[in-house]
């Protein structure tokens, strides 16, 4: 890491250190529960790579930010970070980004009564498009939601 010596004369004495990126972080060797006490135990399982963790084939991986909370019961929220793959299929259940009449939008897979796959709009009276419907081309598949959970996270109604 190299040290930048500061301009300001009051902190001359400090170099400001320019971080390098982080290519993995530290990951706890115990699961831990939520809302039960265990024994503390710091010791380091291995180190985690997120760049390997989020995304499965980089070159097919990309990153969006959500707006609204239309998929709020799908666990996505306003300001996420979805972590998309062009090189998965989307299935029942899953979020996906497609292009419909020339417009992005994100919603869920669902299935029809003739067992067909649908994007469920979730917008009021949106309604169902099939997937395989020409005006539909699906851009990507959400294989994680990452959302921020302090400071300024409203809670939930």
């Amino acid at each position: 890491m190299a040290a930048v010596a500061e301009r300001s004369p009051a902190r001359a004495h400090r170099p400001r250190v320019d971080p390098a990126p982080f290519t993995d972080w530290p990951l706890l060797a115990l699961p831990i529960p939520s809302g039960s006490p265990v024994p503390a135990d710091d010791r380091i399982e291995h180190r985690l790579s997120l760049d390997d963790h989020l995304a499965r084939i980089p070159e097919a991986t990309f990153l969006l930010r959500v707006t609204g909370d239309t998929l709020v019961e799908a666990g996505i929220r306003d300001g996420d970070l979805l972590v998309m793959d062009r090189a998965i299929p989307a299935t029942e259940g899953s979020v996906v980004l497609a292009l419909i009449e020339g417009e992005f939008q994100l919603a869920q897979v669902g299935g029809d009564a003739a067992g067909r796959r649908v994007l469920r709009a979730t917008a009021p009276n949106g309604g169902e498009r099939r997937l395989d419907d020409e005006e539909v081309v699906t851009i990507g598949v959400a294989r994680w939601a990452i959302h921020r959970l302090w400071p300024g996270r409203a809670a939930p109604h």
